[in-house]
């Protein structure tokens, strides 16, 4: 239906150029509806430009839906513009002192070098996802986000010696699940990441119950799959990404010895052939979270 988003938002011209419906705060709280609160705790470099990544799909639900940007108290927004985070980010205490929240988004970080425990702001992610698994209906992981939530089930990632970057098809391996099944068979996902799971580790992790699988590349391995009780789902890939965020990596790293040529994706010129993916994966986890508040 609509986002409800402050009407000094930095890119407010940019919601309106894609045609994202929107309310004002003061006009939403005139209306009898009751938003979904969607939190996003935003860890991405260039985390201002990255917000329209996920205002796009989250802007085409039925539901209205409000989203609150968390902040890390531990974490230096190195490449951020100041100022930027004190507008409209709040801490996760902060965002749920009074309301809790119906969804919860981690975003992928440049930190999937490191051993988790070396991330600055590991024990405030920890106690944050760990709260949101009891008190929020389903928290979901893209890319290193992802791979935060499955280290926290007991499953470390494999670190790559160059990056697996570039769109990819997928099988849907769960079409009767409730967020997969609007999902096509086969579908392509934008990865752009430098670790990843061996297809036996997660294999072994279904069949230990700790994951349910959902969908598998040739190329890319295992790259959606949730916690055996649905309340966590990975998504490693970055199905969320615009074509010009995709172009923009590819671009800044075309000389990096450690990222090969984009696969399956001309940087010069963008085509987003992953759009229904977004929207639909999306969508269908938007509804998965109002299911869960409605029981």
């Amino acid at each position: 239906m609509t986002l409800i988003i402050p009407s000094d938002y930095h890119a407010l011209e940019l919601v309106e150029e894609n045609r994202i419906r929107w309310l004002p705060l003061d006009q939403a709280a005139r209306q009898d509806i009751r938003p979904l609160r969607i939190g996003i705790l935003n860890i991405m470099p260039l985390g201002e430009q990255y917000e329209m990544n996920l205002l796009n799909p989250l802007g085409l639900s039925v539901l209205q839906i409000e989203p609150i940007w968390i902040r890390l108290e531990s974490h230096a927004y190195k490449t951020w513009p100041a100022g930027h985070l004190d507008e409209l980010y709040s801490t996760y205490a902060e965002a749920t002192k009074e309301v809790p929240l119906d969804g919860l988004i981690v975003t992928g970080a440049p930190v999937e070098h490191l051993p988790f425990e070396q991330v600055e702001y590991w024990d405030e992610i920890t106690e944050l996802i760990d709260d949101a698994r009891i008190n929020c209906p389903s928290t979901l992981g893209l890319c290193w986000g992802g791979f935060a939530l499955a280290y926290m089930a007991g499953i470390d990632k494999l670190n790559f010696e160059k990056k697996l970057f570039g769109v990819y098809e997928l099988d849907n391996l769960a079409p009767a699940h409730p967020i997969m099944n609007a999902l096509d068979d086969k579908f392509l996902c934008p990865q752009s990441r430098f670790a990843g799971y061996t297809d036996a580790v997660l294999e072994d992790a279904q069949a230990e119950g700790k994951i349910n699988l959902l969908a598998h590349g040739g190329e890319s391995g295992y790259t959606i799959f949730e916690s055996a009780d649905q309340t966590q789902i990975m998504h490693i890939g970055h199905p969320e990404y615009n074509a010009s965020r995709l172009a923009h990596e590819a671009e800044r790293d075309q000389n990096d010895p450690l990222v090969p040529p984009i696969a399956n994706f001309d940087f010069e010129n963008p085509v987003n052939r992953w759009r229904m993916h977004r929207n639909t994966f999306f969508q269908q986890w938007i509804h998965f979270c109002y299911t869960k508040i409605s029981l």
